[in-house]
């Protein structure tokens, strides 16, 4: 019998215990807007010393641009080239 009382009342403990669990949950989602301090806007602040690492957005899309075209040439003359082979 005592055994019965312990696996009820460990049974509602987790249950109070999930659902103040979700209550935390809940209470973080709501994303409250705290203003940054000065530290913060120091580090947000543009560092011209990492000016010179800087990407541009214009030669980076060509890169890529450049490299799946490549891709898609280079799949091409492999499906060609086993397709010849098959066709032999």
């Amino acid at each position: 019998m005592a055994f019965l009382l312990n696996k009820t009342n460990l049974l509602s403990h987790c249950l109070r215990s999930s659902s103040q669990m979700e209550d935390a949950v809940a209470l973080s989602r709501r994303g409250f807007h705290v203003e940054p301090g000065a530290r913060e806007k120091a580090l947000l602040a543009p560092d011209p010393a990492l000016s010179r690492f800087k990407s541009y957005k214009k030669s980076v899309k060509r890169l890529k641009r450049l490299s799946d075209v490549l891709t898609i040439v280079v799949a091409a003359g492999c499906a060609y080239e086993i397709y010849v082979r098959a066709t032999m």
